[in-house]
């Protein structure tokens, strides 16, 4: 689960991490209001789950009430395309706006969890402002790392030396260690799953600020936290997505056009993988499970085929726990219930299989049935063009 910045700076200013002072705003005059309460010049910051904003005019600075309301009308509404959005873009709702700063250096500093050591990594750079991916490839001598142990959470003494690799010194380094310290136990209360402040500004005046925040979630640890959940934006997912969430499939929205319905994530992933070889492209991820419903399957079903994007689909299912005639009533049921034109490719194995491909075949409509992952890649894929 993602969240916007300001939603972010508010999670971890209550855990001392320092955050310029700010308010967020859905209307021009509310903007002009927010800039006369802060008395100084501001910077007016669109609130979308992407990055890059400034390269697409989503970051404005304002010298006065006037000028913020002026360009706040000009903001809340835009469309705003960022190399992050792709070129459909993110409509913008709400700005936030907040103090400008008088910036000495901008730093770098993230935690994510590091899967092959299993544990939190807490990663720092001298290269603020600029994308951490470009900097771990063009310079990764310039990240300075500390892992750290989930027994005993980060050491006083990781936080110290990362702030000495950042090149602080004096009342500068002990105000970054807290900094440090600080992200970290918000990441760990609050169950994140990444936690990235980037730009972290050095002001002129020694102050070490979080200038830009970005926070997301375990989804599987996000019931814990009900003020958390509460924060979802659903105007900033796909629509399909979050369909999918109301049945608990994992549904991922990608850029090709044939769909894709399978049981397990691993059988999920080999079937994009053999779609692609094929010389096709997934338009989706979707695991529907391995212990998975008729009902859950009509659900799936609907899904697959509301994407525009899909012009043929191929429903991959191995019956373990479930059973392939459980599976091909569902399809069968959802196929008639939508009367879709889109070509359908089955593929089934496993318990029940003979009755269930029986059931596909006396439906009277027309899927195409497959042997083998093979034969269900290459029909589905030229079924698409």
């Amino acid at each position: 689960m993602k969240i916007h910045e300001y939603q972010a700076k508010q999670i971890l200013s209550q855990y001392g991490v320092q955050i310029p002072h700010g308010e967020v705003v859905e209307t021009p005059a509310k903007a002009r209001e927010a800039v006369e309460r802060i008395g100084r010049r501001v910077v007016l910051k669109a609130q979308i789950h992407a990055g890059g904003r400034g390269k697409g005019g989503g970051i404005k600075l304002a010298d006065s009430p006037q000028e913020a309301e002026s360009l706040a009308e000009k903001m809340i509404g835009m469309t705003l395309v960022t190399p992050q959005t792709g070129p459909q873009g993110r409509l913008v709702k709400r700005l936030l706006v907040e103090e400008a700063q008088d910036i000495a250096k901008e730093l770098y500093l993230g935690i994510v969890i590091d899967r092959a050591r299993e544990c939190a990594v807490v990663m720092a750079s001298t290269e603020g402002g600029v994308e951490i991916e470009k900097v771990a490839a063009e310079h990764p001598e310039l990240i300075f790392k500390e892992w750290v142990n989930p027994a005993t959470g980060l050491a006083g003494f990781q936080a110290r030396k990362l702030a000495f690799e950042l090149g602080l010194a004096g009342e500068t380094h002990k105000q970054a260690v807290k900094f440090i310290s600080s992200l970290f136990k918000a990441f760990q209360m609050s169950d994140a799953s990444l936690a990235e402040i980037n730009p972290l500004i050095i002001t002129r005046a020694g102050a070490v600020l979080a200038l830009d925040a970005k926070m997301n979630f375990d989804d599987n640890a996000v019931p814990r936290h009900p003020e958390i959940q509460a924060m979802r934006d659903l105007n900033e997912e796909e629509l399909l997505e979050v369909e999918a969430s109301k049945y608990n499939l994992n549904y991922i929205k990608l850029d090709g056009n044939v769909g894709c319905m399978v049981n397990g994530a691993g059988l999920a992933m080999a079937t994009m993988d053999i779609i692609k070889y094929s010389g096709g492209m997934p338009a989706n991820f979707l695991d529907v499970g391995g212990g998975v419903t008729e009902e859950a399957v009509m659900n799936a079903f609907k899904i697959l085929v509301a994407d525009k994007d899909v012009k043929a689909a191929l429903i991959n299912i191995f019956g373990g726990i479930v059973r392939c005639d459980l599976i091909a009533n569902g399809i069968v049921k959802a196929a008639k219930e939508l009367s879709t034109q889109i070509p359908i490719v089955v593929r089934l194995e496993g318990t029940n299989v003979d009755l269930g491909k029986r059931i596909l075949q006396d439906s009277g409509l027309a899927f195409t049935p497959a042997v083998g992952m093979k034969d269900a890649a290459e029909k589905v894929v030229a079924l698409a063009k």
